[in-house]
């Protein structure tokens, strides 16, 4: 799942390939991606594109006075593309969107599995988007600082696998950069997130912090094609069941729940135990 670092550096690649080029067709072909219909997609068609923005894992291309946002949700990805073939079927395949520039370039939308939970709005305003109206605090703004995390900690029952992912309480954090800075803060997936002490807090917020601005910084500059790989290679926990972990040598152990799984070290996070890796079990804090 793409998440900030990705979405970021997406939004970076884009903007520099695609401001001040002039769209000239925009096509649609998976009807189900497509979550508004006022402004029509074809509206967009003769505008000249401003530049592309994020907002939590939204992405927002600005063309004129109107909005293109893409939420690439678990399976989704931007592809640029020199020259852009048009796909002929509209039934088959990943392929959600094309949007075509002047000269032939562009973009291609697409998704790939069976989940479908890609969504492409077009808006006057981003905040016309509800998944956008209802974003917490961005995880990299100043204003969350350790005060500021403890006291949305303390709103939110639940474990704190799950409380990092809430958009509504922090904007960008996802599946796989969760086990990333729950590794850093040595803390286990399954701990109330309102039972953290003062100084686990502070771990969590230096955690926080350092994984997903690293995160940004070595996403930097890289091609757009290469992101996904590049991110896989510097995960310490995340997708690497069975390997050593880097900090303590001890295996990286996996639990499935529904249709994802996550990684943790028992010796870096949950004290040398190991969780139960059943989907339907009661999880170990």
């Amino acid at each position: 799942m793409p998440e900030l670092p990705e979405v970021t550096a997406l939004s970076a690649g884009l903007t520099e390939r695609m401001r001040g080029q002039t769209i000239i067709a925009v096509r649609l072909r998976s009807i189900g991606a497509l979550k508004t219909y006022d402004p029509r997609l074809q509206a967009l068609v003769g505008h000249t594109v401003d530049g592309w923005d994020r907002h939590g894992k939204f992405l927002d291309m600005t063309a004129g006075e109107l909005h293109l946002v893409v939420h690439l949700a678990r399976a989704g990805w931007i592809r640029w593309r020199d020259r852009l073939n048009e796909a002929k079927s509209t039934l088959r395949g990943p392929l959600a969107l094309q949007l075509e520039l002047a000269g032939g370039c562009g973009i291609d939308i697409t998704e790939q599995g069976t989940e479908h939970r890609l969504a492409v709005y077009v808006v006057r305003a981003a905040a016309d988007v509800p998944g956008i109206a209802r974003l917490g605090v961005d995880v990299l703004d100043d204003a969350l600082s350790a005060a500021r995390l403890g006291e949305l900690l303390q709103q939110r029952r639940g474990q704190l696998k799950t409380v990092l992912a809430d958009q509504s309480l922090i904007a960008g954090v996802g599946n796989a950069y969760s086990d990333e800075i729950l590794h850093a803060a040595r803390l286990s997936p399954f701990r109330q997130a309102s039972a953290l002490s003062e100084e686990e807090t502070m771990r969590l917020h230096a955690a926080l912090r350092s994984v997903m601005s690293g995160a940004v910084e070595r996403a930097r500059g890289v091609e757009i094609a290469d992101l996904k790989p590049d991110k896989k290679q510097h995960l310490a926990v995340h997708g690497r069941t069975g390997d050593p972990c880097p900090v303590c040598g001890d295996t990286i152990r996996e639990v499935s729940l529904s249709t994802r799984s996550f990684q943790y070290c028992p010796t870096c996070q949950t004290g040398g135990r190991v969780l139960a890796d059943r989907r339907l079990s009661r999880l170990l804090r």
